[in-house]
């Protein structure tokens, strides 16, 4: 591919900006009218946020077949959604979203992101990169903070310095659209009121929780927040999409072979207290078969099922990104396959996360919020999700309002998100397949533009968080890219006064005299 060509695939990138210079202005004007101290509010534009209470996630009505790949070419994504409101998922037979907007997501209306320090410092700032933006009382570090070094380093630490955090572009306000389009398929949506900060957390704690029984009962979930521990730094992010559909067998079938070549691991083996399927289906001594043989063998394939991650991104080229480009891609579902293996197998400790956002863990919920999650959930859950199992009664029927009774704290509710990891990865980490998706879709109309496959390699993600937090901690500077990767100072914002560059053409400079000289 020729420069102009790449540099037109990568206009579109998640990591550069659309903003002209005109229009930042336009919007410095408008930020510098806002309040010095503005009201704290539960709601912001970015999930990943600390302040966002996310939505609650219930189930889609027991009894819908699983969800399948979408066979049309496009979406039908909406005409307008400019505003802001709190997703509240819940059953439905109908395919209908229901929208109920909070005080807290209209007065988020008027907010922008805050002003942070700008390029320009008579005294130059010391502090790390983690000191001045990701400190208390500014927002916790991110699955965004961590990838997007991952495009340019140097990049981002301008977008901090100036901004202090990574703006929302036209074309990603575009792809918000995509994916709210796509989590519509699996949720349908209204808002609840929130009277306090561990309302809004237990919002958050409580939608995951209803994301796993999503995935459970229908096969998928969309846009599942985790939140895990990097180098004892709180870290947040949000999946667009789990499901037991392995997105490449050849490539997953590839890496068992290997794995088992090199004696770590055996395809033939079977924990002891479990059967394998060829044992059910074996005559013995032509018997009849057990009573009960299919429900053995759901409960089986239920079992062993692994969880795959797929993450969407949305383009105005029609071309899918290659070498570089895909780099943060790649170590975005890395990381979310670390953060999703930790939080499985109970290796993060919420305290940590408690103590970040100032919660009180052991405070209860208001009875509003207990009510309102009460009176939305006990409608829908009355029906089995298989008809041949109407004698059993599904985990997810319990009453929301009981439930919430009985773990009516951040601590409580952090517990029983646990156990329904437990349920939906029962074997841990080995339970998370390997096989990790990325899934490109026109920002204009949905279609799928393309995908790519690869497989998780804990080694190459956790040696990337090792020297990005080397960054973060202030322990070395920021880097610009390699020469092979120049192209991508064209489209961006902060080419003109990026220091990596005047240094990169001060060397191409002085070899030329260099050269010259021996010429001579």
């Amino acid at each position: 591919m020729d420069t102009r060509a790449k540099e037109e695939d990568d206009r579109s990138s998640d990591y550069g900006s659309d903003f002209t210079v005109d229009e930042e202005g336009i919007l410095n004007n408008l930020l510098s009218q806002l309040p010095d101290k503005p009201s704290p509010d539960l709601v912001v534009k970015d999930i990943e946020d600390d302040e966002t209470p996310g939505g609650i996630r219930l189930l889609r009505a027991l009894g819908r077949q699983r969800h399948e790949r979408p066979g049309t070419p496009q979406l039908q994504l909406p005409v307008n959604t400019a505003d802001s409101r709190i997703p509240v998922e819940i059953e439905s037979d109908g395919d209908s979203t229901t929208n109920v907007q909070s005080a807290q997501s209209r007065s988020e209306k008027q907010r922008s992101v805050p002003v942070s320090p700008s390029l320009e410092r008579d005294v130059p700032d010391q502090r790390s990169p983690l000191e001045r933006f990701r400190t208390k009382p500014q927002k916790a570090l991110s699955v965004t903070d961590l990838i997007s070094p991952a495009w340019c380093e140097l990049q981002y630490w301008y977008t901090l310095t100036k901004h202090g955090r990574k703006r929302r572009t036209p074309a990603m306000r575009q792809g918000s659209v995509v994916h709210k389009t796509l989590e519509d398929q699996v949720h349908q949506t209204v808002a609840v009121d929130i009277q306090t900060k561990e309302d809004a957390w237990g919002l958050r704690v409580w939608n995951t929780i209803q994301g796993l029984r999503t995935l459970r009962e229908t096969g998928m979930t969309r846009e599942l927040e985790i939140w895990g521990v990097v180098d004892g730094l709180v870290v947040n992010g949000v999946i667009d999409e789990l499901s037991y559909i392995c997105p490449d067998r050849e490539l997953e079938e590839e890496e068992v072979t290997a794995r088992t070549a090199h004696g770590k691991a055996s395809k033939n083996i079977i924990a002891p207290d479990k059967a394998s399927i060829a044992s059910f289906l074996k005559p013995n001594n032509n018997s009849k078969p057990p009573q009960g043989i299919i429900k053995s063998l759901r409960s089986l394939l239920k079992k062993t099922s692994k969880i795959y991650l797929t993450d969407v991104k949305t383009r105005g080229a029609k071309s899918i990104p290659k070498g570089a480009s895909f780099r943060p891609t790649l170590m975005q579902l890395m990381l979310y396959h670390l953060l999703l293996a930790d939080l499985a197998t109970n290796k993060v400790d919420p305290n940590l996360l408690f103590r970040r956002y100032e919660l009180d863990a052991n405070t209860q919920f208001s009875d509003s919020f207990i009510a309102q999650i009460g009176s939305l959930n006990e409608t829908f859950y009355d029906a089995p999700s298989d008809p041949s199992q109407s004698q059993e009664v599904p985990d997810s029927s319990q009453d929301s309002m009981q439930l919430l009774l009985d773990h009516n704290s951040l601590h409580q509710l952090w517990s029983l998100m646990l156990q329904e990891f437990q349920k939906t990865l029962p074997s841990g980490t080995n339970s998370i397949g390997n096989v990790l998706k990325a899934e490109y879709r026109d920002q204009t109309d949905g279609s799928i533009l393309g995908i790519k496959t690869f497989l998780y390699d804990r080694d190459v993600v956790q040696t990337y968080l090792d020297d990005e937090m080397r960054w973060w901690k202030g322990e070395r500077e920021a880097q610009g890219v390699v020469i092979e990767e120049a192209y991508k100072c064209r489209i961006c914002e902060f080419a003109d006064g990026c220091s990596w560059r005047k240094a990169k053409v001060e060397e191409a400079t002085e070899a030329h005299r260099t050269r010259s000289r021996s010429i001579v």
